[in-house]
């Protein structure tokens, strides 16, 4: 995700300083935070880090949305529109980047546990030529194997040019052709050998979702957990540029010191099932605690779903089926994923004892080096709170 960052932060000065017609705008905003009346823990190490978001790392604006047996908190610093400097919305969308990946992973272990697919089938048998060559090692992914980054599949996000998406922020990316342009490259490695995070997996996911089914994937996410779980303010978008109801802008900056570019519009197909999807904190808290809770997917595939490996990150984070576990600072794990996508990022987390927080900033790239950290410490800080006062 460093590395992708770094890209498109390149590509954004470059379009700034050719003239691309994206509005730029300037200013930091003044610094609030609020919450319900509801008591609780102190809150004032995450009105602190929420603080810290939207000043030392530069977040225009910051949200946090708590949930837990006691009930729900939203925590929320800075401004929404650097521009009006109006404040982030207690019942803000957003566009959640990977955070879709755990919808999408639970959409194909469903059909894992109705016998539609098999784990550790080849992909092949779904989508025969899609993945082909290689001397024949590309045939042998599995469906494990993509759900799990251990195909060796590149990431087809290394060799997209994002000066390409900014001239054209609204156009439609074909998923075939995303997937091609990660597939004219040699693997990372042979699959199962090793573990890499790759944003090509998905997009194959999303196009076998379609194939079994004759849906698309959103039209699965949405019949298979929005409607059931009531999910009214999270969608699956294919073209739609807009973020439907209250939003924050979402902002990019190309270097440390360039102006802000506003980039809420654009077209979501450039990361459809691999990052597509729009929510909000109250639905994602509410997905993943039906998730982790077993009210998703039958006890077969959750165990599925949590059998990790190690990523080899310094945090200790493991990666199951499009769901990581970290470590708490209050002792056990926790389940969730994080998302980058033009103009947020987002970091989510719950615990099986019914605890779920996730914090949205609306500024990707461009943030400090601390802000994905400081946001990590956001989540983790606010589920051992919610522990702590748990009934």
């Amino acid at each position: 995700m460093i590395k992708q960052r770094r890209a498109l932060r390149g590509a954004l000065a470059l379009a700034v300083a050719a003239g691309v017609a994206l509005s730029a705008l300037t200013g930091t905003g003044t610094s609030r935070a609020d919450s319900p009346s509801a008591g609780g823990a102190d809150q004032a190490e995450l009105h602190r880090l929420l603080n810290r978001l939207t000043t030392v790392d530069g977040g225009p604006g910051a949200l946090l949305h708590l949930r837990d047996r006691s009930g729900s908190t939203v925590l929320t610093s800075g401004v929404a529109d650097v521009t009006s400097q109006a404040p982030v919305p207690r019942d803000s969308r957003f566009r959640i980047g990977s955070m879709t990946k755990p919808f999408v992973a639970t959409v194909v272990l469903q059909l894992v546990g109705e016998h539609r697919v098999s784990l550790d089938a080849p992909v092949e048998r779904y989508l025969p030529g899609v993945v082909p060559g290689n001397g024949g090692h590309r045939r042998k992914i599995t469906v494990r194997q993509l759900l799990q980054h251990t195909s060796g599949v590149p990431d087809y996000l290394d060799y997209l040019n994002p000066q390409d998406i900014l001239q054209d922020p609204l156009a439609h990316r074909d998923t075939r052709d995303l997937v091609n342009i990660a597939l004219a490259h040699p693997p990372a490695f042979a699959p199962g050998t090793g573990w890499g995070y790759s944003n090509t997996n998905y997009l194959l996911a999303g196009m076998l979702i379609e194939k079994v089914t004759g849906r698309t994937w959103g039209e699965e996410v949405r019949r298979r957990i929005i409607t059931p779980l009531d999910l009214r303010e999270t969608s699956a978008p294919q073209d739609a540029s807009a973020i439907p109801g209250p939003h924050p802008r979402g902002y990019v900056r190309p270097g440390r010191d360039a102006p802000l570019v506003d980039l809420t519009a654009f077209n979501p197909s450039v990361a459809g099932s691999a990052g597509g999807m729009i929510s909000s904190g109250a639905d994602v808290d509410r997905f993943l605690g039906a998730l982790v809770g077993g009210r998703l997917l039958r006890p077969a595939q959750l165990r599925e779903m949590m059998r990790t490996r190690p990523t080899g990150a310094a945090d200790g984070r493991a990666y199951g089926l499009g769901l990581e576990s970290r470590r708490l600072p209050c002792g056990g794990l926790y389940w969730g994923h994080g998302g980058d996508i033009f103009g947020y990022e987002t970091a989510s987390g719950a615990t099986v004892d019914g605890g779920q927080a996730t914090v949205m900033v609306n500024l990707d790239p461009g943030g400090s080096d601390a802000q994905s950290d400081d946001m990590k410490a956001a989540v983790q800080t606010a589920l051992c709170q919610g522990r702590s006062t748990a009934p």
